[in-house]
C-alpha cells in the first residue's frame, strides 16, 4: 500500500536531516512501489545495496525504474500517465533530486486512495 505523505514534509526533513531523511524515503517508496505493482524483485534493501556498492551511480537507474512503476500505476488505475524517469534522471543529475523526490511523492499522493481502496477489494 502507497502512504501518503507532504511534499513540503519530504522537502523539510530532507534538507535538516542533512540527507539523512531521503534514504529512508528512498527505502519506503521502493517497498511500496514494489507491494502496489506487485514485483517483488524491486525491494528496498536491494536498492540501497546497489546504491552503495555503485557509490549511488544506482540511484539514477533507480529513478527510472521509480518513473516506469508510478507510470504503470497511473495506467493500471486509469489515471493520465506521466512517465517521468528520464525527467527525474536529469534532475538528479544537475543535483536536484529533492525536486525529482517532490516530484514522485506528489504522483504517488494522488494515487493513494485509488490504489488503497483497490487494495482493500483484493483482501474482501
Amino acid at each position: 500500500m502507497i502512504k501518503e505523505r507532504s511534499v513540503l514534509i519530504v522537502i523539510i526533513l530532507s534538507l535538516i536531516t542533512f540527507g539523512i531523511y531521503p534514504i529512508y524515503w528512498y527505502y519506503s517508496i521502493t517497498e511500496e512501489l514494489s507491494a502496489a505493482t506487485n514485483d517483488p524483485h524491486f525491494s528496498g534493501a536491494k536498492a540501497l545495496i546497489f546504491a552503495l556498492i555503485t557509490l549511488g551511480i544506482y540511484v539514477l537507474f533507480w529513478y527510472y525504474i521509480v518513473g516506469q512503476k508510478v507510470a504503470e500505476l497511473q495506467r493500471t488505475h486509469n489515471f493520465q500517465v506521466k512517465d517521468n524517469g528520464v525527467l527525474y534522471i536529469v534532475l538528479s543529475i544537475f543535483g536536484l533530486s529533492l525536486v525529482s523526490n517532490a516530484i514522485i511523492q506528489s504522483e504517488l499522493n494522488k494515487l493513494v486512495p485509488v490504489v488503497q481502496l483497490n487494495g482493500m477489494n483484493l483482501h474482501s
